[in-house]
């Protein structure tokens, strides 16, 4: 569904929720709970009407009949497969390394204290992943029916970066969606919406193939879109409920903290961690040091990079958006009451107070499993990044002169990867200026090259390269949409864009 048609379903859902809040929520309940009704009665009727049709083919003594219908029956057996199937539904459980509370009871004590002072659910489960996040989820035993499961995942990476009372403040969070007539409704409807988008992809998926799936396929591509603007408008809401239950629990400072941590280490993680580490397979076979161990250690050394007021400001600019029902950053700070500011640096990790000396266990656990996974990769990009090193040599060996169009290209490709801006750029001069081009990744590079040089003459090779390779047509008018929109403005911007699109076409 196109972004913009389902940012206007949301908005009016809005509208709806803030005129009459327990009126939407009953809303959302009464449409969740219409979905199942109409199913049912999509089977039951047409058990009803087969039932009665087999008696008058009876009664009428119709042979022909009896197997007509007997044959029609036989085509909605795969029908009623998939919408019995539908009401029993499992989904995939949150995937981790289960930990009890013989491993770690610090957790567990956090857990039965919550649990008593906001009247919750058990945690059946509590799971430790290798993302720098935590979540609660509840996973049906069987679809409709049968009750649900518990599962209270905790990052390690967040484990190892995250002041003990801003997990505190992360842990009352995620309870806090599963506690209060509220939050019973609220995880109860986000379950649903696990599963009504399970059964619509499995259902997409299939359109193709079946007529049975192709007549389920009208119905829903009808009723996901309302349904998924009603429930993300709720479960958005559900998320300032949660952080305001962390607030009343641990307190507005240490939930803003822990809020602007996790923004800014998040995606310091994401973004530059991984990739610094990526960086040694240029030069090692194996790490020096494996990821899990280095985390805690390269969070508190590296305070000066990720938590900086450039980059608190960036996501203090940022957005919520239409693919995540969490609210921006701004939006939840301004909910609790609280002003932006930095995180101060760590002095003791919530893994040194919830996990104590089972954090090296994890460790060594995770990093060995990291290291069993990524081990042919890691020494496959090695050995290529050694090929493409030793015939960077051959071909820097070689005049400039004596180089055809395909190898200087080639010399050009390495050189940025290898070499700096600086010894690359004359080559690509060089190349871009002999006769017999195009030479369309050499004119993306250059002009990538000019671009971060704040040079618009870099925009007339973007345009060249997505002219002549289709390949590079999509990448490149971003970038150069990208950059004059932050310098020229949208309506410059947007001009480019259209001129070089329509030279394409």
């Amino acid at each position: 569904m196109d972004d913009d048609v389902f940012a206007g379903l949301v908005r009016q859902r809005e509208a709806e929720s803030a005129h009459d809040a327990a009126a939407f929520k009953r809303r959302v309940l009464l449409v969740s709970v219409a979905a199942y009704v109409a199913l049912a009665l999509f089977l039951i009727t047409t058990v009803v009407l087969l039932y009665w049709g087999f008696r008058w083919a009876s009664h009428s003594h119709s042979i022909r009949n009896m197997i007509l219908l007997g044959l029609f029956a036989a085509t909605l057996v795969p029908m009623f497969w998939v919408v019995g199937k539908f009401f029993f539904m499992r989904l995939d459980p949150p995937q981790g390394r289960e930990i009890t509370r013989a491993d770690a009871p610090k957790v567990f004590e956090v857990l039965d204290k919550m649990r008593r002072k906001l009247g919750g659910p058990k945690i059946h489960h509590v799971l430790i992943d290798k993302d720098y996040n935590a979540s609660i989820s509840q996973q049906p035993r069987f679809g409709l029916f049968g009750g649900h499961t518990n599962y209270l995942c905790l990052g390690l990476p967040y484990l190892l970066g995250t002041a003990p009372k801003e997990m505190l403040a992360t842990i009352a969070h995620e309870y806090g969606h599963l506690c209060g007539s509220d939050g019973k409704m609220g995880a109860w409807i986000y379950r649903q919406r696990i599963t009504f988008s399970a059964l619509h992809e499995r259902v997409l998926a299939g359109e193709d193939t079946s007529w049975v799936y192709a007549t389920l396929a009208v119905g829903l591509n009808w009723f996901w879109p309302h349904y998924h603007a009603y429930t993300f408008v709720l479960s958005r809401q559900q998320e300032y409920a949660a952080d305001h239950t962390a607030t009343l629990l641990i307190g507005a400072g240490d939930n803003a903290s822990g809020l602007v941590r996790d923004h800014l280490l998040g995606r310091w993680v994401d973004q530059d961690f991984w990739r610094q580490l990526y960086r040694q397979a240029s030069t090692h076979e194996a790490p020096r040091t494996m990821p899990f161990a280095t985390m805690k250690h390269a969070f508190v050394a590296d305070y000066a990079q990720w938590a900086t007021p450039e980059r608190l400001r960036e996501a203090m600019r940022r957005d919520s958006d239409w693919h995540n029902t969490h609210p921006c950053l701004r939006e939840r700070l301004e909910a609790i009451g609280e002003k932006p500011g930095l995180p101060p640096p760590l002095t003791t990790a919530a893994s040194d107070i919830f996990l104590g000396g089972f954090t090296q266990t994890l460790i060594d656990e995770f990093d060995q499993l990291w290291w069993k996974d990524e081990a042919k990769s890691w020494r496959g990009h090695h050995q290529r990044i050694q090929r493409e090193k030793s015939e960077l040599a051959t071909l820097n060996g070689r005049r400039i002169e004596t180089l055809g169009p395909s190898e200087l290209q080639q010399l050009a490709l390495l050189k940025s990867d290898h070499e700096t801006v600086k010894e690359t750029k004359p080559v690509l001069e060089y190349l871009l200026a002999k006769p017999g081009g195009p030479y369309p990744k050499a004119a993306y590079l250059f002009g990538r090259i000019l671009l971060d040089e704040k040079n618009n003459r870099g925009l007339d090779h973007l345009e060249a390269a997505a002219r002549n390779d289709a390949n590079l047509a999509e990448t490149a008018t971003r970038i150069g949409y990208d950059y004059l929109l932050e310098h020229k403005g949208e309506a410059a911007a947007l001009a480019w864009y259209q001129r070089v699109v329509e030279s394409i076409d």
